[in-house]
């Protein structure tokens, strides 16, 4: 109440975001295998994907296999809810958000934007925050961890019963002379 209202002078001065802002919808478009997961499940329908399957050639004693290949991949914002379904349920870690929020138009049919774009915004996506140092470990790096330990064991047993048995080997040859070998006989 004491304090003096201060209004942001956006286009001279660029917000101060929160981390987690939700601006638009980078797409990395390596991950993504065109299973179509985002754009079923999109309650607004506006996303949209062509593709076509390639037959990928076999390897010596083989078969051939088929991939899809991603054609288009397209959102449309003036649909768009910003709901965050599509990113969620993609199962490839493919869509992801981006805090840019500066993409308006003058004409509503331009704000489809095809990969092109969105693989541009992928780029100001930032990175996943650090994990809490109290937070339990996942159970998959855990697993991995576990896994290590009982190699890195078995490896140090494996070693441990090679010494002993040149130990025992080194014990059991006769002493090196004359007599050993066999040089005088009557």
């Amino acid at each position: 109440m004491t304090k003096k209202t201060v209004t942001e002078q956006y286009p001279d001065a660029q917000p101060d975001l929160p981390p987690r802002t939700r601006g638009v919808i980078g797409l990395f478009e390596e991950n993504c295998t065109v299973c179509m997961l985002c754009a079923r499940e999109c309650p607004d329908w506006c996303i949209y994907i062509d593709s076509h399957k390639e037959t990928v050639p076999a390897a010596p004693g083989g078969r051939e296999r088929s991939r899809n290949v991603l054609d288009r991949f397209a959102i449309d914002f003036s649909l768009c809810m910003y709901c965050g379904i599509c990113i969620e349920v993609c199962p490839f870690d493919a869509l992801f958000w981006s805090p840019e929020f500066e993409y308006a138009e003058t004409d509503i049919r331009d704000l489809t934007h095809e990969r092109d774009k969105l693989r541009e915004w992928m780029w100001t996506v930032p990175a996943p925050p650090a994990l809490d140092p109290g937070a339990e470990e996942p159970k998959e790096i855990a697993a991995a961890h576990k896994t290590a330990e009982k190699l890195v064991a078995a490896q140090a047993e494996q070693q441990a019963g090679q010494q002993v048995g040149q130990q025992s080997e080194s014990q059991a040859e006769p002493p090196a002379g004359p007599t050993a070998s066999g040089g005088a006989t009557s």
